[in-house]
């Protein structure tokens, strides 16, 4: 027998959202701020942000790295999950919807603990290579999808064994498994799940929350 999964409807979407997770006030008035902008459905799904928390955490999470911070959400999550010594380091080149991010984390008493670096993720990356291997206990990667494997790579030597990668948008608005969907995105999403369910370095599960989470844990 085939195991029973869930479709999620709207009105199971609804249900989810009055029970399903804890939002802070701020989370919620940054989340409405963002989807009153073009670009909006870049924004991460909320139960998405309480669960990203939640494994932070559970991993006990000192220092986090996310590569795509666009309105901040994200970022602000998981730097209210962390203590008092916690870091978040996130890339983006986005000047515009990143000063909304600053406004909100310095409004939620964290922007101390949230280092934004604007630029090309990868050149940030690379340059965080000779010094920083095995810093992070767990990383995001919410970015452009053409990069996505590159992405990986380097955050495979920035987050310590035992530590967490977090990858977004994996199952694609469920394009990934039509066929005839050839978009240059969906194709590098189908090569990056390929090359990370063969992966040994890892262990790892994709999980239908949000637009698809992969979680692979470095050995």
């Amino acid at each position: 027998m085939t195991p029973r999964t869930l479709a999620i409807t709207d009105l199971l979407q609804a249900y989810l959202h009055q029970v399903g997770f804890r939002e802070r006030e701020i989370q919620r008035r940054l989340r409405e701020e963002t989807l009153s902008l073009q670009g909006a459905s870049m924004l991460l799904a909320p139960e998405q942000g309480a669960f990203m928390a939640l494994l932070a955490r559970l991993l006990r999470v000192e220092r986090y790295i996310e590569i795509g911070t666009f309105t901040g959400y994200s970022a602000l999550a998981v730097a209210l999950s962390l203590g008092a010594s916690g870091r978040v380091v996130t890339c983006d080149i986005d000047p515009d919807n990143t000063r909304i991010a600053r406004r909100y984390w310095e409004e939620a008493g964290v922007a101390d603990r949230i280092e934004l670096i604007l630029g090309p993720a990868l050149s940030t990356l690379d340059a965080m290579l000779p010094t920083g291997r095995g810093e992070f206990d767990m990383a995001f990667i919410d970015a452009d999808k053409e990069n996505l494997i590159a992405y990986y790579e380097r955050c495979l030597s920035l987050v310590r064994p035992g530590g967490l990668i977090l990858v977004d948008n994996t199952l694609w608005g469920g394009s990934v498994a039509d066929s005839l969907d050839r978009d240059a995105s969906t194709e590098a999403i189908r090569a990056f799940n390929a090359s990370v369910q063969a992966d040994a370095r890892v262990d790892m599960v994709l999980l239908p929350i949000g637009d698809g989470l992969t979680l692979a844990a470095p050995r």
